[in-house]
This record gives structure tokens, sequence and C-alpha cells, in this order.
């Protein structure tokens, strides 16, 4: 096997790779319609906001004590109930972002992101990653399940302080209670606090049991949304559900999987449960040392429900307790996850070669501290890893250089043996003895450097820091595909001049194909990001000029020899 067939075997797995990830998700829902912003008082769910199942179907089961804990299977009722109950709406405003929560269970129905624009050309409207609203539905739920006494789950209803909440300029946090009560004593106080420069919310239920028996119970935390249509028919990035536990720290559960999945253990200690999509998640995090359940289910509608739920503790009369958790609603900013829970960061998924995109994702950000740019970001991390990579790439090239030479010499042996495989194959092998040459020389280096490429695919992919990032001129997001064609262009030509450097294939149908390569990669690069296309526009315009300089002087080294 030769260089050129290891060329050809890499890009064409390269072509497959690429076509797989695009049909990886045959069957999606619609895109989800553009959603309003949170810019005054709230309005009712509109009237085609409804779906059929009964208000248990997405509540977990009370857990009597020593008793196994399992999800409810899906049960169905006659009567028709409100995707989202009628209740008092809240706004809350902070720094970083805009809330909207029900009084009707206390559930947080809408999240919009202050900093992170839709579009660029709609720096006013944020993204926004919850919402209650068909078809784009994305709640986070919480709530109180009683073995013993009565207790608040998300379909409770609350009273609320006021409706509408500000963070006001000096201050560092905001605090929103509800409360609710029953008639044998049993009070609940939820209150979510909220901070600046911060997309974390912390959850507390306080009971306060004024009955004269005791009361036993448990939280519960949830996320439920629909499945959302892909970003990008090419690029896949996961969507779905994640759940981190002792077990395993970033496990994943498709939308497919929700119906049948169950955790491997009772109760873990700590971890958490998210549900992801590019560039942005959701979470919940219990405390650290809290023992929880996680469970999720498959409701109506293509619903989807990922949860967890705590321990049972006791209330004596006159007494109380706290039940405490953290809600993030965010981007995968790396560095404000590992604060809250070091494996949060697992998040911004580069795969099995995280070991590796995580430090170059480091040395990337490093430059742009100095710089102030992420398309230059770009470029210094290639040189630095073309640099790094040097020697190999060096040893690769001088074997391609030394086959180049060697290629007269073995078209004529093609003419000579015809289809005589074995009388040309042995005729080969005496040249290279000859000419001291390795023909598999320039393959190793090649196999050892891409993980590492690949690992840079993935954190110029994964990386918010890239979303809406300008570089320079007509590119002024490195996340969006050239809207121009330029890089794609120059990329093919880059690629055309490589092919020219290196030695021909003596198959004529290997020709054909390394010929069309250019072309082929070309339509596909024009639909990748532009940060993309121009990571490999500069990993091929050094690859060239090294490339060159070592033919150069193994050429001018055979004629001096000669």
């Amino acid at each position: 096997m030769d260089n050129q067939r290891l060329i050809l075997f890499i890009a064409l797995s390269l072509v497959v790779l690429l076509l797989f990830s695009a049909w990886q998700r045959e069957q999606q829902p619609p895109p989800p319609v553009e959603l309003e912003t949170i810019d005054g008082p709230a309005v009712a769910p509109p009237q085609n906001a409804t779906v059929t199942p009964p208000p248990a179907e997405d509540v977990p089961p009370v857990v009597r004590e020593n008793q196994a804990i399992s999800a409810p299977s899906v049960t169905s009722q006659s009567a028709q109930t409100p995707l989202v109950m009628e209740g008092q709406r809240i706004t809350v405003n902070t720094d970083r972002l805009q809330v909207m929560i029900n009084t009707a269970g206390g559930e947080i129905i809408r999240v919009a992101l202050l900093s992170y624009p839709v579009e660029q050309d709609k720096p006013d409207i944020p993204v926004q990653l919850l919402d209650d609203r068909m078809p784009g539905y994305f709640v986070a739920q919480s709530g109180l399940l009683a073995s013993q006494g009565e207790a608040p789950n998300h379909h409770a209803m609350f009273t609320a302080e006021q409706t509408n909440y500000e963070l006001a300029d000096g201050e560092n946090e905001l605090k929103v209670r509800l409360h609710w009560s029953s008639e044998d004593g049993i009070n609940v106080i939820k209150t979510y606090t909220f901070h600046r420069d911060s997309y974390e919310v912390d959850l507390d239920m306080e009971v306060k049991n004024n009955s004269q028996q005791a009361w036993k119970g448990r939280a519960y935390q949830q996320l439920q949304r629909t499945e959302m249509a892909r970003e990008s028919w090419l690029l896949y990035t996961y969507t779905g559900g994640v759940v981190s536990s002792s077990w395993d720290p970033y496990e994943k559960i498709d939308f497919s999987d929700m119906a049948s999945w169950k955790a491997e253990q009772s109760y873990n200690k700590g971890g958490w449960i998210a549900m992801l999509q590019h560039y942005f998640l959701s979470a919940w995090i219990p405390a650290a040392d809290s023992a929880n359940h996680f469970y999720t289910k498959a409701l109506s509608d293509g619903r989807y429900l990922l949860g967890q739920s705590g321990e049972e503790r006791s209330v004596m009369p006159g007494s109380s307790e706290r039940f405490s958790s953290l809600f993030y609603a965010g981007p995968k900013e790396q560095h404000r996850l590992e604060k809250i829970e070091p494996n949060l960061r697992l998040t911004v998924d580069y795969g099995v070669l995280d070991i590796l995109a995580k430090p170059v994702f480091w040395v990337m950000e490093k430059i742009y501290s100095v710089v102030g740019n992420w398309g230059l970001a770009i470029i210094f991390v290639t040189l630095i890893i073309k640099l790094i990579f040097f020697p190999l790439s060096a040893a690769s090239y001088k074997s391609m250089a030394n086959m180049r030479r060697l290629s007269p010499k073995l078209k004529a042996l093609k003419e000579r043996y015809g289809d005589d495989r074995q009388k040309m194959s042995k005729a080969m092998m005496e040249i290279y003895k000859k000419e001291k040459i390795n023909p598999l020389g320039g393959c190793l280096p090649i196999l050892v450097q891409i993980p590492v490429f690949i690992a840079l695919y993935w954190v110029l992919l994964e990386s918010v820091e890239m979303r809406q990032a300008p570089f320079a001129l007509w590119i002024t997001d490195l996340s969006a595909k050239d809207p121009y064609y330029v890089l794609p262009l120059l990329m093919g030509a880059s690629m055309w001049i490589q092919q020219k450097l290196n030695p021909p294939p003596l198959d004529p149908m290997q020709q054909k194909i390394m010929q069309a390569l250019p072309i082929i990669f070309t339509a596909f690069f024009a639909f990748f990001p532009a940060g993309l296309v121009l990571y490999w526009v500069v990993n091929n315009c050094l690859s060239i000029a090294q490339q060159w300089y070592i033919t150069r002087k193994v050429e001018a080294q055979a004629a001096a020899k000669a």
C-alpha cells in the first residue's frame, strides 16, 4: 500500500464519515417557530398548545419507605389538560437572563439568554432556551412528593408576592418566593435565587410543618421537552439527555431511549441531569452529598422527560426542612461549568478525543486572550500543531518526494508488466531496495497526526466561543458558512496544489478519483462553518509550503548525486 492509496483511503473515509453523520438522524421533527422574547406581561399559551395527557403523567411516583423506585407507565384519560396549566406568569430580568415562572407548579417555563442573540442581524432577539409553547416545548420542573401528609408537585398552585422582578444596579442576587399551604398546616416556600453575571439559579424548597403529625416526603427536579430539529443536515452535534452518576460521569440518553432507560443502581450520590443542544444546555444539579434516583419517560405528543428524585426526609410537627438544588440554563462555557461541577465540562462534547481536544482548546483560548480574535487564534493553533509535527511531516513529505522522483521508473514498470501484478510488485520492491526508499515511510507520520486534527475539528465545532465570532472582512461568524464561498474555493485549490506535489497514482481509476476529490471536498466544505474551513485552508497552505521545500531539497540532492 503506497502513500497515494493511504491518502485516498483517508479522504474516502472522511467522506463516508460526513455522509454517515448527515443521515445519523433520519427522522426529525419540523423546526420550531420563531420564538418571542420576554419583554412584557406574559400571556396565556396559544390555543393550539394543548395535549391530552392527565396531569399525573409527568409526575414521579410517590415512594413509600423501603419501596423500589420505578417510573410510572403512561396512562390514558379522556379529560383534556393544558400542556401548561393556567397560572400567574412571573417575569424575572437579570443582566444575563430573562425568565418566566408559572405559579401553577412554580415551573420555569421560559428562559432567554440575553448575551446570545438568535442571529447577528437580530441582536435584540436573544436565544430562547426554554419555552412553554409548541413545537419547541422545553421547561424545567420541580416539586415535592409526600409519602405522609400533603405536598405540592409541579401541578400545584402557588401564590406569588409580585409578578415582575428586576435585578437592580448594585445588587448581586434576586430572590423570587412562591407560597403554598395545605389545609392541615403544611406550608412550603419555594425560592428561586438569581445571581449577577450568572446562568445559575438556586432553588430552595422549605417545608414548614404546622400540623399535628410528622410529614415525610422527597424533592424531585426534571426537564421536559420535545425533540428539536437539527441545525445542520451535514454537521451533527448531540441533542438529547445526559446523566452524570457515580457509575458513569457522562451517559448520553437519546430521546428514542427515554421510554425504556433505567439507571444501573437505585440511588446515586450527587451527579446531575441535563438536556443538551448545540452550544447550550439546561441542567439540574443536586447537592454533591445527596442521594438521588434518575428516571426518564416518553410522554404524549412527542415530549420527553428526564428527572431525578431525592431521598425521603421527615419533618416533625413544629419544625422545618429545606430541599436545595441548582438549576443551570445557559451556554457551554467550560470555565463556568467546571466551577459548578467538574463533570459538567463534559457537556462540551469532544467525544473520545477529549484528552486531546481539551489542551487544544486551552492553547487556543490563551492565544485569543492575547490577539482578541478567534480566527487568528485558529491560525496560530494550526501553525503550532504543524510545528510540533514538523519532524513527522518532514519524514512523510521526504518519502513522497522520493516516490515522486521514481514515478517515471514505476510508470515504465507498469507499461512493461501490464496486468502481471506479481512481477510488477517484485520489480518495484527491487527499485525501492536499490534506492533505499521505504514506500510506507509516509504512512505512519500521517496516521499519528490524524487524531490531533480530528480533536481540533471537534473543538471548532463544539465551542460556544466560536458562535457568531467575527474573523475579518466578510467572515463575520466563524460558526456559519462562508457567505461568498471564498474559503471553500481556496481549500479546494490548495488541495489540488497538494496533489500536484504528490507522486501520481499508477492506477488510472485512482487517478480519476484523486482528481475528483478537490471538487468533492469543495462542495462539502461549502456548507461547513467558516472556522473549520479556515483551519483546513491554513493547514493545507502550510503543508504545501513544507512539502514544496522538502521536494525541492530531495530533487536537488538526487541531481547532485547524478
